[in-house]
């Protein structure tokens, strides 16, 4: 016999993700995550038996439910929510880190669920996040008491435009590793196995990151993913950096098992000054005028086609802060705007950041994403 749960299938920005409620999911955690990875038919790397599409931006999972009573941390959520990036071939669900896209699409899925009161023409959705105990303020279009999702608003990666949602994650810095600045330094120097030193900047917010100069890896910070992907030593380079720089952080124990202990974050992200590149998913030139600034992030040791949402706000937030290796490649005239807008393989993504002093210490005022989400459907998903 199979076991019917409701399920919604939405588009948050340029990923895709299973929308569940909590109530319907087993309390017990090894039930509940043998339950999705059976919804998502993992694994397998083609999720053949489930609703996974065999690629990391498609094979997420978001469950929504009340806000916990007892966190101070979720006082005025509306809900909570808690992420879920599930492993395509390998029978685990990495709930440590965030995924910024699919999050816009929370505060729909909340209002085309009932479970948050309307207020037109914007409704404020607070969500408690579970994953790294923050705060996050979801701003939906709202109309004739449904999400409004036709609009002029578009994204690079995901075809037509939309109806903007603004996401503030300012609440999330230094969620994942206890500081917006790990180390306390805009840069520290890494020592890689492999590879040598290396200049770094540790930024955590969203999700922590580590920046690195496209150059000091022999590259221009313009390549495609496919070229990247393809670029098989580049890959590994960047694996090490990573969760050399997770050590540092405090997030992982072991960098030779930094791929199994925590294979989402941090992520790592090359860094490059704007330049003219091709485009390839739109088919157009991107000139280097209109960008501050370029980046490529590897996310799930692939590199992301476009550009993860947390990603987005702490790579803008990161050039907002004077000594990152992301500030020294922004454009010196746009440095203290609170407006960001960096070149990624597919386009040019616009994110909002504003960071002030206080003593020694920088405090996030603003990290904004601007997202469009959209219904695909609604109905029931048979688990075995």
């Amino acid at each position: 016999m199979s076991q019917s749960i409701r399920c919604v299938i939405l588009r948050g920005g340029t990923s895709k993700g299973v929308y569940l409620r909590e109530a319907d999911l087993p309390a017990d955690f090894v039930a509940r995550e043998k339950t999705i990875l059976s919804i998502f038919g993992s694994p397998d790397k083609r999720q053949i038996d489930g609703l996974g599409g065999a690629d990391p931006l498609t094979s997420k999972v978001c469950i929504v439910g009340p806000p916990p009573l007892d966190n101070p941390r979720a006082a005025g959520a509306h809900l909570s929510y808690t992420f879920g990036q599930v492993e395509i071939d390998e029978p685990s669900v990495d709930f440590r880190s965030l995924c910024g896209n699919l999050t816009s699409g929370v505060g729909a899925f909340a209002i085309w669920e009932n479970m948050v009161r309307l207020e037109e023409p914007v409704t404020s959705v607070h969500i408690y996040n579970t994953n790294l105990d923050r705060m996050l303020i979801c701003e939906v279009p709202v109309a004739n008491g449904r999400p409004v999702e036709r609009g002029d608003y578009v994204i690079p990666g995901v075809p037509g435009g939309g109806a903007k949602i603004q996401v503030d994650f300012a609440d999330t810095a230094g969620s994942s590793a206890g500081a917006l600045l790990p180390t306390g330094n805009a840069m520290d120097r890494l020592d890689v196995p492999g590879l040598g030193t290396i200049d770094a900047s540790m930024v955590d917010i969203g999700n922590a990151h580590v920046f690195v100069r496209a150059k000091d890896l022999d590259m221009k910070g313009t390549e495609t993913a496919a070229e990247i992907d393809a670029n098989t030593g580049l890959q590994e380079i960047l694996e090490r950096i990573r969760a050399h720089a997770g050590v540092v952080m405090g997030m992982i124990d072991d960098p030779d098992r930094a791929s199994e202990m925590s294979p989402a974050v941090p992520m790592v992200a090359m860094v490059a000054p704007p330049q003219d590149y091709e485009n390839v998913i739109g088919e157009c030139m991107v000139k280097a005028e209109e960008c501050d600034f370029l980046s490529r992030a590897l996310f799930m040791q692939q590199m992301h086609k476009t550009y993860a949402g947390t990603s987005t706000v702490c790579t803008g937030v990161a050039s907002r802060l004077p000594g990152t290796i992301v500030h020294e490649a922004c454009r010196p005239e746009t440095r203290d705007g609170i407006e960001v807008r960096f070149g990624h393989p597919a386009g040019v993504i616009e994110t909002e950041a504003q960071v002030t002093l206080e003593g020694n210490d920088y405090v996030v005022n603003r990290a904004t994403l601007g997202r469009t989400a959209r219904r695909i459907m609604e109905g029931q998903v048979y688990v075995p």
